[in-house]
């Protein structure tokens, strides 16, 4: 590992002083220290801004902040969230293990990287991780990889689980620039596609500072569900996760949100089969056609296209779940 200079911030405008391009902020440490035994993370200094950013959840008539510095178990207990934002405790506890909960931040969630094996494997090429080198997961083992929205400079999938709750619910991050400027990204824009750019994994502009996470009130508290399918039980990520949310009258949809993880470069909302179930009364027939419009456009890989009939499985399940609670 590198040897780094190591300072604590009092305050956010104490920790954009103190950031610099050559410096790393540190919070929950969760990612960022893997990063760092693997060399692939090599700042000259950490900033750790575990005091520096808030720990609390506000709730308002209209939507609910989320401090940067919220730790991953308390999304888990608190009673405002369990009561009207319920979708993203069911995200979170299909996460990591309580250990890891208990350290993350919600911010860092967020910008947690990719898990594909060639960005850890130091010896192999990965734009992700050295611009211009190429993807070996492209034509290597990629069972783990992208179905959707890759392109031949990257292929990685996005890894929180916390992330896909948070693209379903139409999240806003909110921060504060490296001029101390306050700005807001709309969730949907946050993470970004590989495009040109493999190496960035969000919008996020540089040195800047993530204070809040802001979710909008709404009536997909009574009817939702997540479903995670992994390699095994607990402490793994995803291979293919599906949120739903819906807001019925009776049993006909009024409103319905859709997302996934494990499928693209950043959570992905299935716009179009949330279009078809507006208006539709609620069945399995129904929830089977979504699934299918969801998944006719994506393109599997070499080694991942059991992925597929998986994916089309947990967005019906998680329709389902949804529909019955």
């Amino acid at each position: 590992m590198k040897p780094f200079t190591f300072e604590k911030a009092k305050n956010s405008a104490e920790a954009l002083k103190l950031k610099i391009s050559t410096r790393d902020f540190v919070a929950g440490g969760t990612n960022i220290i893997d990063l760092l035994k693997k060399n692939i993370a090599q700042p000259d200094g950490m900033v750790d801004i575990t005091t520096a950013l808030s720990t609390e959840i506000k709730p308002s008539e209209k939507s609910v902040n989320i401090g940067a510095m919220v730790r991953n178990t308390a999304l888990t207990t608190n009673s405002d969230l369990l009561k009207d934002y319920p979708l993203i405790t069911k995200a979170v506890l299909a996460g990591a293990s309580p250990q890891i909960r208990n350290m993350a931040s919600t911010a860092g969630n967020l910008l947690q990287r990719t898990r594909c094996p060639y960005f850890y494997d130091v010896t192999t090429p990965c734009n992700k991780r050295k611009k211009g080198s190429g993807c070996s997961a492209l034509n290597g083992d990629n069972k783990m990889s992208a179905i959707v929205g890759y392109n031949d400079q990257c292929v990685a999938v996005h890894p929180s689980d916390l992330c896909i709750s948070l693209s379903a619910l139409d999240a806003t991050v909110h921060g504060l620039n490296a001029k101390n400027e306050k700005f807001m990204i709309p969730f949907k824009d946050f993470h970004k596609l590989p495009e040109n750019t493999p190496w960035l994994d969000n919008n996020l502009p540089q040195n800047a500072l993530i204070t809040h996470i802001e979710v909008p009130k709404n009536e997909f508290h009574k009817k939702y569900a997540y479903v995670k399918l992994r390699e095994r039980t607990s402490y793994a990520f995803a291979m293919i996760s599906a949120a739903s949310a819906l807001q019925m009258e009776g049993n006909i949809i009024k409103d319905a949100r859709l997302a996934s993880g494990g499928v693209a470069h950043k959570p992905w909302r299935w716009y179009e089969a949330e279009d078809y179930l507006k208006g539709k009364k609620a069945s399995e027939e129904i929830f089977k056609k979504a699934s299918e419009i969801a998944t006719e456009k994506v393109k599997p890989l070499a080694h991942n296209g059991y992925k597929v009939p998986m994916l089309k499985g947990a967005i019906e399940l998680a329709l389902q779940n949804a529909s019955k609670l």
